[in-house]
């Protein structure tokens, strides 16, 4: 087992599954507003550092994030931050 898989059983931290970040983003986006979108940053940069940018890419098309938050496809999410575009 290496430390990290002991690190997340001990605090019970799972790795965000494409899955479970679809139904988190599914009910922000329904809310809509600053705070959801600061909430939906957070999930994407789990999503980018789990999965990669085209997973990122991939929900901000599923779910037009682009039309509810303005997120753009090519956007990095770290740390819950939004960096420019991917060129």
């Amino acid at each position: 087992m290496s430390a990290l898989d002991y690190y997340q059983q001990l605090f019970f931290i799972s790795p965000m599954h494409l899955d479970r970040a679809r139904q988190l983003l599914r009910v922000q986006a329904d809310f809509g507003g600053f705070y959801n979108a600061n909430s939906a940053k957070l999930i994407l940069s789990e999503v980018q550092k789990e999965h990669g940018q085209a997973a990122v890419d991939g929900l901000i098309r599923e779910l037009h994030l682009d039309q509810v938050f303005g997120f753009v496809p090519g956007t990095r999410f770290e740390g819950g931050l939004a960096h420019g575009r991917e060129m």
